[in-house]
């Protein structure tokens, strides 16, 4: 481990002998519309708790904020807040549409840029953009409802609001004195023509924990409220006081502020329900102050459980202004003394950190690019509290929720109990976990905090998780999807991540997290295997709307879809639980037992899935080259699905190479391994053969070299799912739309290389034809896997039919090349991530602040689908760290 200051306190959090962890970016970014605060019948999250009621009503599970921050327990918020004397409410939150209102799904549709933070939080800073024509809230509504499915989003550009550069560059900036001491500096730059006034309210609430009917304790049957208060001002610092029954005591210091303004954290029944407010300063109460004028909003008294430092400034052109605040656990005599110095050190000290992470043969645009998307990562961390038990029953101080919930939603989930600070895909469109989008996110977290990445993979396997059954959560929308099951593949990453950062190995977080999968194993093998052929469904597995219909619902004809997919991501799994017991039995033989189960296990996948299961019928079509879905109809029959996507390609990651001579040195796994070879040899006969001379590598893998190289064929085709910037979802072939007719029932699919242009999954992802990063790299990984194995005996053309021969490990790294130039400026200082966007190609203030997207065009690269998708797209920083 490097010596740097954030490693020495990354160190002493790992030693328990300080809690640099316990502040952070832990407050989401948008809390309505998620399934936790809908508590209607009909289970429409969007429509029940929409972005109008969130200003005034108080939420049950977790916060939101603009920029914000919450100790790890989010008793405390602190966030920014906004008014550009036009908008018509006061900027408290980030906007974005509903599924149901984008043209595409649901989308932000605002502008901010995660640019900085360190794993202790130590440093951190984030842009928004704000516009200073009042911000077009309706016309962004109307006008995605106009547009169609093959029309554009329309973004909040397109509006016109940033015109002549009339907008404000917000900076936030956060560094910690110490584990609970916060400096805070905002500044505001007026970027446009002519002076403009902005207002800027700093805010400090609690989460509210006492509106819900709970007792605080068996002898107390009141819920103590906390409390902020005005204590007075001192050398043009107001001092606020924070008394909190859990969280202690905290202090709010802000320098020159206007006024400060107090209120309660409560619902505004009134203006919601029409029904009176039990006390008449609630949650809305600063947007009716300022915004509507309303001065009898606020607390007169100075008091609350929701305080801001209102700070109103006129901004000439081209100038900027500073506020500098400070949440710290004690009553500080000068407050601001050296406030400035501990500012410079921790972004001295975070420049030192990254140092240390970057390869020093990286140029500056290779770092800005990883750092960016190390921030990201950082930032979209979560407070993720959902107790479905007490969400099923609803809360004693509240109406019944509606009988149905019993009977929807995550009813057969009532032992999941979260409350943990989580790695969020997005914390506007997915403020939720995903676990197999967790696992990805991982592997770049492992780089800078393999501590973090080894506890997120841990939490998903606890039994306040992990279901009695053995299934992993996927996402909050519905826990009992089956998302593809890579926390194995990612444990055993992380593991080696982590041992390559530390000097040493983890083999307690190892064999934890294994015995734990070993539940999960067993709950695949039993629930996603209908025929008891090992040959596996799984429904969607994240891969939306790939698919001619919903794989996760019964076909409209009966029977059930046989996933060439599904079965691949088993034999996949099958191998990384062989690989890990085989690490394990280095330290303990036992293990090898386990290693031979899973060998097995990978070989009846392997065989079920080229033999159908011996019924004749197989998921590789030999005349294509290539495998598919088959649909197995109520009769019996089978009709192949033959779409060319990434259904197809899944196979080639089921691979593994094991080290030379690891058998002489487990010998119980070869002697085992070795009898089931010669007295089963039915399951080897369409596989690569484990066997290897003394001193080579070994192979496992569900493909034969002939297999192997067919399917590349179609794989590194320009024409087919090549695309200049990474595979394609869809082969490019399907711009000729494949169709299919069953039962008088018409079926089709085509190649999109865009947006969706199918509802399916609400049409916010597509799958017919973007690059995804998560499955790009495991493609690339695979192809080193084998080359590991074949060396450079092993060609292949590259791209199919250029006549260039090349091994599969320049493939990979070309691969990894490719999709690492989304985010990097071409020779016109263009990124192909913003497309035909001018302003972020050209503009100075715009161009070097890097988006995340959720998935890419599949022939230009542009960015799609959710702009801060860092969790698995920020897989791009372990790419650059590899490949560079």
């Amino acid at each position: 481990m490097s010596n740097t200051a954030e490693h020495q306190r990354l160190l002493a959090h790992r030693e328990r002998r300080a809690n640099w962890r316990n502040w952070g970016p832990y407050l989401s970014e948008r809390a309505w519309g998620t399934v936790r605060e809908d508590y209607s019948p009909d289970g429409e999250a969007w429509t029940y708790f929409p972005h109008d009621h969130a200003r005034s009503r108080a939420y049950r599970w977790n916060e939101d904020g603009l920029a914000g921050i919450s100790d790890r327990n989010q008793w405390l918020c602190f966030a920014l807040a906004l008014w550009n004397g036009r908008d018509p409410i006061l900027k408290e939150r980030l906007f974005g549409l509903t599924n149901a209102e984008g043209n595409h799904g649901e989308d932000v549709k605002e502008y901010y840029f995660y640019l900085d933070n360190t794993p202790t939080h130590s440093y951190m800073q984030m842009l928004y953009k704000y516009p200073q024509a009042a911000f077009p809230y309706a016309e962004l509504v109307a006008e995605n409802a106009r547009r169609g499915l093959d029309d554009f989003e329309y973004e909040l550009l397109d509006t016109g609001v940033f015109a002549e550069n009339r907008y404000f560059d917000i900076f936030v900036e956060y560094a910690k004195a110490d584990e609970n001491d916060i400096l805070i500096r905002i500044t505001a730059h007026n970027r446009g023509p002519e002076a403009a006034t902005l207002h800027l309210l700093p805010t400090l609430w609690f989460r509210n924990t006492w509106s819900w009917g709970y007792p605080r304790g068996p002898m107390d049957n009141t819920p103590q409220r906390p409390r902020l208060h005005l204590v007075g001002r001192s050398q043009s610092v107001a001092r606020v006081r924070a008394d909190h029954p859990e969280a202690g005591v905290y202090w709010l210091y802000a320098e020159d502020a206007d006024q400060l303004l107090f209120t309660e954290n409560e619902t505004n029944r009134e203006r919601l329900f029409e029904s009176p407010n039990p006390c008449p300063y609630v949650k809305d109460a600063f947007h009716r102050y300022l915004v509507e004028g309303d001065l009898a909003a606020v607390n007169p008294e100075n008091v609350g459980t929701k305080g801001a430092a209102l700070y109103s400034r006129e901004i000439g052109p081209g100038k900027a202004v500073q506020l500098r605040l400070r949440l710290a656990p004690a009553e500080l005599s000068h407050p601001l003394d050296g406030f400035d110095p501990i500012f410079a050190r921790r972004q001295e000290e975070a420049d030192a950190f990254y140092a240390a992470i970057h390869p020093p043969e990286l140029d500056e645009e290779e770092r800005r690019i990883q750092r960016q998307a190390f921030a990201g990562l950082l930032w979209t961390k979560q407070l993720y509290y959902y107790d479905v038990l007490q969400w099923l029953q609803g809360d004693p101080g509240m109406p019944p929720p509606p009988a149905s919930r019993w009977q929807g939603r995550n009813n057969g989930w009532g032992h999941l109990t979260n409350f943990d600070v989580i790695s969020m895909p997005d914390k506007w469109e997915y403020p939720w976990y995903a676990t197999w989008d967790l696992s990805f996110h991982c592997l770049p977290l492992a780089l800078i905090d393999p501590d973090y990445a080894k506890r997120q993979l841990t939490l998903m396997a606890r039994e306040w998780y992990m279901h009695p059954n053995g299934a992993l959560p996927a996402y909050e929308w519905d826990c009992d999807h089956a998302n593809p099951p890579v926390h194995a593949w990612a444990a055993l990453q992380v593991y080696r991540i982590d041992a390559q950062q530390n000097g040493e190995p983890d083999r307690a977080f190892l064999e934890g997290i294994f015995h734990k999968l070993l539940l999960n194993f067993t709950w695949w093998v039993n629930r996603k295997d209908a025929d008891g052929r090992n040959v596996f469904q799984g429904g969607f597995l994240g891969l939306d709307n790939i698919s001619l219909f919903d794989r996760s619902t019964v076909h409209p004809l009966g029977g059930h879809v046989d996933q060439a997919d599904g079965t691949a991501w088993m034999g996949f799994f099958s191998l990384q639980m062989m690989q890990i017991a085989l690490e394990l039995a280095q330290e303990n033989p036992v293990y090898q037992d386990t290693a031979v189960k899973f060998f097995e296990h990978f070989l009846r996948i392997a065989t079920a899935m080229n033999h159908l299961g011996g019924r004749g019928v197989s998921l590789w079509d030999d005349t294509d080259g290539f495998y598919y879905d088959a649909l197995h109809l109520p009769d019996d029959s089978v009709r192949p699905l033959r779409v060319r996507s990434l259904v197809g390609l899944m196979p080639l990651i089921a691979v593994a190479t094991l080290e030379p001579n690891l058998m002489s040195r487990m010998p119980t796994f070869a002697r085992r391994a070795n009898w089931f070879l010669q007295h089963r040899a039915q399951f080897a006969q369409t596989t690569a053969c484990i066997r290897a001379p003394e001193g080579h590598h070994c192979l496992m893998a569900l493909m034969t070299e002939d297999r192997l190289r067919r399917v590349l064929g179609y794989m590194l085709d320009e024409d087919e799912f090549l695309s200049p910037y990474g595979i394609r979802s869809l082969s490019k072939v399907h711009q000729r739309p494949y169709t299919l007719d069953l039962g008088g029932q018409h079926f089709t699919i085509a190649y999109e290389p865009a947006e969706s242009r199918s509802r399916l999954f609400g049409g916010n992802s597509n799958w017919r034809g973007p690059v995804w990063f998560p499955l790009n790299i495991l493609l690339i990984r695979a192809l080193q896997e084998y080359d590991r194995y074949f060396g450079d005996g092993f060609t292949v053309e590259y791209p199919t039919g250029s006549g260039r021969k090349t091994t599969l490990d320049v493939v990979a790294g070309d691969l990894a090349r490719r999709l690492i130039s989304l985010f990097l400026q071409d020779d016109q200082g263009h990124r192909p991530i913003y497309g035909g966007q001018q302003i972020f190609q050209e503009d100075p203030h715009w161009k070097d602040s890097i988006l995340f997207y959720e998935y890419f065009h599949g022939d230009n690269g542009a960015g799609l689908g959710a702009s801060h998708q860092t969790g698995w797209t920020g897989l791009v920083a372990a790419l650059i760290q590899d490949h560079r």
